[in-house]
């Protein structure tokens, strides 16, 4: 009998950073589980491709002639034969025995869509915040779930379902980058999919130092497109009130809400409200959100360069 292939494989999007990408390669082909990783390259300039077909010819590279943001995750996840998949960035990598951990919990948990992992951030290995947000998730845990409902986690420090993400869709192409998890949590959710936070699983984040200048304007923006795209009209309307309010003052608003405003369009022509008890755990999950300002921040700042 033939022996089965491996259970996890990684899929890591990156674009012209290609030493940073030699140092999570190093790490990901040294892992004990010997996950098959995919790199997507989003339009380098950069020796990224060369370096990658020189150091780590065992690592397939789908090269991309333009920038996907996102989505390179999906085409990943499309090439890749594996049952589950985790993702990386080029700044990140996996524990030892994390992936085989994975495994096992996606295993035991059939309705386990997503897991979200324990984020450490640096050579120091700090706590990733969000890690106690995610641990304290108001949407509670279900029975058959390995860990507490989230609707939130980093893209770095998250195994999939391969079928249950591609059910629900990837990451959505109107969120190009920048806090496309939690319309995905949204999405799997609204499928009957559980995401959860499961600490025992680990990944490493080593963010470059420099925050992107533009990232704060890019969240803001997105929030509102994934609120548009599933929440309740009165609330995406309130929310888009509030930062026009703020645009009057604040230039980073003003990028925001012109971003939005050109894709408001097409979020509305996509739009596909949540079910009522995925709105009503939504909910619960932006009170913990509102009550806990000053930690999402930090949080924010911790991981600025996903």
């Amino acid at each position: 009998m033939n022996a089965p292939g491996p259970a996890v494989g990684v899929v890591l999007a990156t674009r012209d950073r290609a030493e940073r990408l030699a140092t999570a390669l190093e790490h990901l082909t040294a892992l004990p589980e010997r996950p098959p990783v995919v790199v997507v390259d989003n339009g380098s300039t950069d020796h990224t491709r060369a370096m990658v077909a020189e150091r780590f010819p065992q690592v397939r590279v789908l090269a991309h002639g333009t920038n996907r943001g996102a989505l390179a995750r999906n085409d990943g996840v499309r090439a890749i034969g594996t049952p589950y998949v985790a993702f990386s960035d080029d700044d990140s990598w996996w524990a030892p025995g994390s992936l085989a951990r994975a495994a096992t919990l996606l295993n035991g948990h059939p309705r386990l869509g997503l897991l979200a992992a324990q984020v450490r951030v640096g050579p120091e290995e700090r706590p990733d915040p969000l890690n106690a947000m995610l641990a304290a998730s108001p949407a509670g845990r279900a029975g058959d779930l390995p860990g507490p409902e989230v609707f939130g986690f980093l893209a770095c420090g998250a195994v999939v379902r391969r079928g249950a993400f591609l059910e629900a869709g990837g990451f959505h192409p109107l969120i190009f980058f920048g806090g496309e998890e939690t319309l995905l949590a949204y999405d799997l959710a609204a499928m009957g999919w559980g995401v959860s936070y499961c600490p025992e699983v680990v990944a490493h984040h080593h963010p470059a130092p420099s925050p992107r200048k533009d990232r704060a304007a890019v969240m803001r923006r997105n929030e509102l497109i994934c609120c548009w795209l599933r929440r309740p009209l009165p609330l995406a309307a309130r929310r888009t009130a509030g930062l026009l309010t703020e645009a009057a003052r604040d230039p980073v608003a003003r990028t925001a809400l012109s971003g939005l405003l050109a894709r408001l369009p097409a979020a509305l022509w996509q739009r596909r409200p949540l079910p009522p008890w995925v709105e009503e755990a939504a909910r619960r999950v932006d009170g913990q959100q509102t009550d806990d300002e000053p930690r999402r921040e930090e949080r924010q700042a911790a991981t600025h360069d996903q």
